[in-house]
């Protein structure tokens, strides 16, 4: 029977490798295209991705990952976190996100406290992610896209919220994959929208990542470019803070550039592969590049 007293959400943050890991475990980029849907376009973003279409894809992909597993594996991604843990918090941030569009938020929510009907039984833990990306879907039925909303990001409405929700499940999918020895694949218009989704609300970050506040400088300036496509992120920073350039021209100079595909730039951002890593062609300022990821992680 699920346990039905509300339990406290463990913080919605992402799992960063342990500090210099570059032999980590590579990925590769599935060119296969999720269905569009205009409504899921992002306030900010190079393509429109369907990201709660995509949200019950990336839930079976990590519950397909499960099967036969043991949950109590280590994730090495996540120090001190288990499958079971992953899973629990994959769930519970599906569970609490969705009770956030279905109450309309104006603003921050005073508590975390969600009622996420876990199972008792760890083995039982696959089926109610299954039962969680469910309640994800009636939320997103119930509320549509562009509807005003509090946000802690740039987007003030409904879809900021399936967008966040969408790299929170992709990205422990990738962990749990990572866990197992398996080679994640990851389809390149979400990493393509998922650096994106980073980069644009990073600096709306501090209040739950506090170093993030130390990404300034005298007007630096940083390139992400993707070495499969079109794209690249130009991230500009200033005495008083920084953000991230919404059209940069290819000609403009950056201190500092990373190449590499768009899944292992999503995967970099997020912290699952660290800069040094063989995918990755840079140039530039590599003491400005490790400033950056010494205060990006979220």
């Amino acid at each position: 029977m699920p346990a039905p007293a509300a339990e406290r959400l463990q913080r919605d943050r992402f799992c960063r490798l342990p500090a210099a890991d570059p032999g980590s475990p590579q990925t590769v980029t599935q060119r296969k295209t999720p269905t569009m849907n205009s409504l899921d376009r992002p306030a900010h973003g190079p393509a429109p991705v369907d990201h709660r279409a995509a949200i019950a894809v990336e839930t079976a992909r990590l519950v397909a990952a499960l099967q036969d597993a043991d949950l109590t594996t280590a994730v090495p991604s996540c120090p001190g976190w288990s499958l079971a843990d992953l899973v629990k918090h994959t769930g519970g941030v599906q569970r609490w996100f969705s009770s956030l569009l279905h109450a309309r938020i104006q603003k921050p929510p005073r508590s975390r406290e969600v009622d996420l009907r876990l199972p008792e039984r760890r083995e039982e833990y696959p089926d109610w992610l299954t039962d969680s990306a469910t309640v994800a879907a009636q939320a997103f039925a119930a509320t549509d896209p562009d509807l005003p909303m509090w946000a802690w990001g740039v987007d003030q409405h409904a879809r900021f919220w399936a967008r966040r929700m969408l790299f929170e499940t992709l990205l422990h999918r990738v962990d749990a994959e990572l866990a197992l020895g398996r080679r994640p694949t990851i389809d390149r218009p979400s990493a393509v929208d998922g650096v994106d989704e980073f980069l644009v609300n990073l600096p709306f970050a501090t209040s739950f990542a506090p170093h993030v506040a130390n990404l300034r400088g005298p007007d630096k300036a940083i390139r992400f470019r993707a070495t499969d496509g079109e794209e690249n992120w130009l991230v500009r920073l200033r005495p008083d803070g920084f953000g991230l350039d919404t059209n940069p021209g290819v000609a403009e100079t950056a201190d500092s550039t990373v190449h590499g595909t768009a899944a292992d730039l999503l995967l970099l951002v997020y912290g699952r592969l660290h800069h040094d890593a063989a995918s990755f062609a840079r140039d530039g300022d590599d003491d400005l590049l490790s400033h950056w990821f010494a205060n990006s992680a979220f």
